[in-house]
């Protein structure tokens, strides 16, 4: 199977990320370490503010944010049950950058609260692949050699153009935080690597992500 449309897994993201706000109320003020400047809220107000963007550019017309978490995540619900309809009738690709975004949050918010990640996620696939597909055009666009991907559960795609000249294994939950700029660079190098991975390396710098300077959590 496929992986999941982007109607079926942006439903998931915000039940996970609800059950992990609406029993925690002293952690609605806690930083995220992923994301330096933002608290929980921060994060959750982001997540509103994208899928308003997208809501718009399918056609609806979003109402004005509240503040506050219990706030903000029923706003999101409401957004989000509109959006689903719209990202349907769209034929269920249009909105996949967005539920990367939000998944890749969702596992921000498991880190900063101290929760292990989901076993099995319906976005965790899709938005594997809309990383793999930015992070192979980066290295396209560096004029690096193809990198092979792997993951130790025996996933594997082909990152940039022609013949893979090396090949980055590693657990999916790292392979993941690592193309969506949540790990250092020495932790990037630290990884499983079938040559030495310097030349490559810049290539994890592309669209909004970026390494760390101290090491991701």
């Amino acid at each position: 199977m496929g992986p999941a449309p982007d109607f079926v897994g942006y439903p998931e993201v915000r039940r996970g990320v609800r059950a992990l706000l609406e029993g925690r109320p002293a952690g609605h003020r806690r930083p995220v370490p992923a994301c330096p400047e933002w608290t929980v809220e921060d994060l959750l107000a982001h997540l509103t503010t994208i899928a308003a963007r997208v809501l718009t550019r399918h056609g609806g017309t979003p109402p004005p944010a509240p503040a506050g978490v219990p706030a903000l995540l029923d706003h999101w619900d409401d957004l989000g049950e509109d959006l689903d309809r719209r990202l349907a009738e769209a034929g269920g690709r249009t909105g996949e950058v967005m539920v990367m975004d939000a998944f890749t949050h969702e596992l921000d918010l498991r880190a900063a609260l101290g929760v292990p990640p989901p076993a099995e996620h319906l976005a965790w696939a899709p938005s594997f692949e809309v990383l793999v597909r930015g992070f192979s055009g980066s290295i396209t666009a560096r004029g690096l050699p193809a990198l092979r991907l792997r993951t130790t559960g025996g996933s594997e795609w082909t990152a940039g153009e022609g013949r893979p000249a090396a090949a980055l294994t590693a657990p999916a939950l790292e392979l993941y935080r690592a193309l969506a700029g949540r790990r250092s660079p020495g932790q990037l190098a630290e990884l499983d690597w079938s040559e030495p991975p310097s030349q490559w390396l810049p290539a994890f710098t592309w669209g909004p992500f970026s390494p760390p300077a101290a090491p991701g959590v």
